[in-house]
């Protein structure tokens, strides 16, 4: 399933959202500079080794993406997702919850692969926890998606706690079923994925604002 766009409106420009959407295409751009390499040691410079840990790269790589499809769903999540949170949480509380939910997300895979020699990178981690918050804020909320049937493909408005909730048991039960793999073999981060949306359903209640009285793109509507 493709998720298209939701249905809840925001009050205000999702600032945060639309400069950290910015700056992973920049840098995905810059590694598309890179000959093969240069791109190796870049992506060894600034993403996270599991068995070489630093702070700095828990930050780092978040930014780093390893192709268009990889930066290309992350982004369109982010995208459809992150501008309510955002617009929820606040400009300032929205970053800091988006890197914590972050870092969350790096040492949870680190742990599950402590071992591992091959770089860590992705927003994927901290999109997870905007995911997980999303549930929480918009429990009602639903999600133009496109769906394929059998041979047939609609477009059809799904519940986000579906359309989510299925994504986070996907990445769940993957999860279970990577560990063990070995070390020196790459693919995605599942336990990246889970930590991040677990993180992300227990932070939004810390950073999330008081909710509003009145809002009012439903004025009117009855």
């Amino acid at each position: 399933m493709i998720p298209l766009r939701d249905v809840i409106p925001t009050r205000t420009w999702p600032v945060v959202t639309v400069f950290v959407i910015a700056l992973n295409a920049l840098v995905f751009l810059h590694e598309q500079t890179l000959g093969p390499h240069a791109l190796e040691a870049f992506v060894r410079e600034w993403g996270l080794v599991p068995v070489d840990f630093a702070w700095n790269r828990v930050v780092t790589s978040m930014f780093l993406h390893g192709g268009w499809a990889h930066i290309g769903g992350n982004m369109l999540y982010l995208w459809i997702f992150g501008d309510n949170v955002e617009d929820r949480l606040g400009h300032v509380r929205y970053l800091v919850f988006y890197l914590l939910c972050g870092a969350f997300a790096a040492l949870a895979q680190t742990y599950s692969h402590g071992q591992s020699t091959i770089p860590m990178i992705g927003a994927s981690g901290a999109i997870s926890g905007v995911l997980g918050a999303y549930i929480v804020l918009f429990p009602h909320s639903r999600v133009l998606t496109i769906v394929p049937i059998v041979f047939f493909i609609q477009v059809l408005e799904v519940p986000a706690v579906v359309l989510l909730g299925l994504w986070f048991l996907m990445q769940l039960l993957s999860g279970v079923g990577s560990l063990g793999a070995r070390a020196d073999v790459g693919g995605v981060a599942f336990w990246a994925h889970v930590a991040g949306f677990v993180a992300g359903l227990g932070l939004v209640y810390v950073f999330k604002q008081p909710e509003r009285q009145k809002v009012e793109w439903w004025d009117g509507v009855r």
